[in-house]
């Protein structure tokens, strides 16, 4: 059973719909896969339906933007995965509408800006081609574009990430916070790609144990974004700490390149462990 946990449409920031990505993931010969879009389960209902015709399983999914503050006061921006949860309980109806509010208000601001640094993408285009409401990514691709960067890593690396110039601060959930709410809507919460260091630091050892104990279930271990020493080592953590272990592709379409489907999968085993027997007793 080839299980791939972390993928996502143009209702965020990947470039194939809802349908086209459950159809690709059939293809890929993937019999379940998440659609785990940011901050928003707007690419749910056209999921469940594709996965109809092509006879493949989707787990509902969200990717939440989370603020982690560790021991000594510092602040980074980490991705939350929130499995199965129910999208209009309180605590998460809460979190996407704040989440959707500041996206809204973080891109005109970052238009803004980048016009001012000299740096100016084609707002009109960018809009048109996000189907919601456009991300970084959506700016990367832009300034690659306008020549302003040579690919969307530098345009990071560079200019948007957290301490660069063209970088605006939105609102994010704490991360215990987010987990305790993706709790109490009924899911399981995995942390993604943890030691991903080109946006910053990665997560120790120390803060995924205190992370467990608030109520976190799993770490992405197999990740594109993880060398083979990396993932030992988070395997290790995980073990110790009783977390699932998943592996995902992290699939973006054409805005991400070698992350396609099924690159990296979740064994089934962890993934009973995680969503319960029911995803494995649907594909036998």
């Amino acid at each position: 059973m080839r299980i791939d946990l972390h993928t996502h449409s143009d209702v965020s920031d990947g470039s194939d719909s809802p349908a086209e990505l459950i159809r690709k993931a059939a293809e890929a010969g993937l019999d379940v896969v998440a659609i785990t879009d940011h901050d928003t389960v707007d690419g749910w209902s056209e999921a469940r339906t594709a996965s109809e015709h092509h006879g493949i399983t989707v787990v509902t999914g969200i990717e939440f933007s989370v603020t982690d503050t560790d021991a000594s006061g510092e602040s980074h921006g980490r991705h939350l995965i929130g499995y199965a949860v129910d999208p209009e309980h309180p605590r998460i109806d809460e979190i996407l509408r704040k989440a959707a509010s500041s996206r809204i208000d973080r891109i005109d601001e970052l238009f803004r800006r980048l016009e001012e640094l000299g740096v100016g993408v084609d707002e009109q285009a960018v809009r048109a081609d996000a189907e919601n409401i456009p991300s970084r990514k959506h700016v990367a691709k832009a300034m690659v574009e306008r020549g302003h960067v040579a690919d969307e890593d530098e345009a990071f690396r560079e200019w948007l990430n957290e301490g660069r110039p063209a970088y605006v601060e939105r609102w994010r959930p704490d991360i215990v916070d987010a987990i305790s709410a993706i709790t109490d809507a009924g899911g399981v919460s995995v942390i993604a790609h943890p030691r991903d260091t080109r946006r910053g630091p990665g997560v120790s050892d120390e803060r995924l144990a205190e992370l467990a104990d608030a109520g976190l279930d799993g770490i992405e271990v197999d990740h594109q974004a993880h060398a083979p020493d990396v993932r030992d080592a988070l395997r290790q953590t995980a073990r110790r700490l009783g977390l699932v272990v998943t592996g995902s592709s992290d699939h973006h379409g054409t805005r991400k390149t070698d992350h396609d489907l099924g690159c990296n999968l979740t064994d089934p085993d962890e993934a009973r462990r995680l969503l319960g027997d029911s995803i494995i007793e649907k594909r036998g």
